[in-house]
């Protein structure tokens, strides 16, 4: 079954607004007509209803790096699924390590994100993946299974379509080092298996997992021809127009072969 690639760009904590609009506006001109495969861009929460308005015309899509999971109320801080979805996010990132690791989010916690989101009809990105403590001692396995499973926890089979897995080992991201794609490879196709067996055979063949960690032009090609790899999750490579694009052409070229 070909799914469709999704490149996606999270510009976690960087951009000033006019950076962020600047961005915004290169890669209209450079991919906004793309439509043989998905982009997004994931913005600061200050700078989403300003990029919003560059690329709705355009095929690339808004996301946000994170919701709660309540509707309003005495949360300071936080941001609602609705209010993303009045700046017309389309996604949502859930779970990414920064978050778990820094932040100190639970499973749990995720999984209640990852829930309200699909309730608000927004597109989760399921962040999964191991530190290298838990590499280095074996785990891999454990630890990813673990985390897709507690964050899939109460997803219906007839809302999974919605969501999107993005396996990140931590030791990956932001460091330059990038796993090779047969270690990639690995867990992205014990991910999918492991959808099979919640769920079944098909959703496993229809969800989406992207990789992510240090993905740039120079490893995109390789990453993204893996079988189970079906796009990007992409940090520092996004805040440049032009290795965004690369990459996104790179993807390109791997879904016409």
């Amino acid at each position: 079954m070909q799914r469709k690639l999704l490149i996606a760009g999270n510009w976690k904590m960087n951009t000033t607004h006019d950076e962020a609009v600047a961005l915004a506006s290169s890669l209209v001109e450079k991919v906004g007509t793309i439509e043989e495969l998905d982009i997004a861009v994931c913005p600061p929460f200050p700078y989403l209803f300003a990029v919003g308005e560059v690329i709705k015309n355009s095929n690339i899509a808004l996301g946000a790096q994170d919701v709660f999971y309540e509707d309003n109320g005495a949360y300071t801080g936080e941001v609602s699924a609705a209010m993303l979805k009045d700046a017309n996010c389309k996604f949502v990132i859930c779970g990414h390590s920064e978050r778990r690791h820094i932040i100190g989010e639970s499973d749990e916690l995720i999984n209640r994100k990852l829930l309200k989101s699909i309730a608000e009809g927004l597109f989760p990105i399921l962040c999964v993946g191991e530190l290298l403590t838990e590499r280095q001692a074996g785990e891999t396995m454990e630890v990813v299974s673990q985390q897709v499973t507690r964050g899939l926890e109460g997803v219906s089979a007839a809302v999974m379509k919605s969501v999107t897995i993005a396996y990140e080992p931590v030791w990956a991201i932001g460091t330059g080092v990038n796993a090779t794609p047969d270690q990639a490879e690995q867990v992205q196709a014990m991910i999918r298996q492991l959808i099979g067996q919640i769920y079944d055979s098909t959703i496993a063949k229809q969800i989406r997992i992207l990789y992510g960690g240090s993905v740039k032009p120079s490893n995109a090609s390789e990453l993204l021809a893996c079988p189970d790899i079906d796009g990007a999750l992409v940090g520092g490579a996004s805040l440049k127009a032009d290795d965004f694009c690369e990459i996104i052409n790179r993807g390109l070229e791997v879904s016409r072969e």
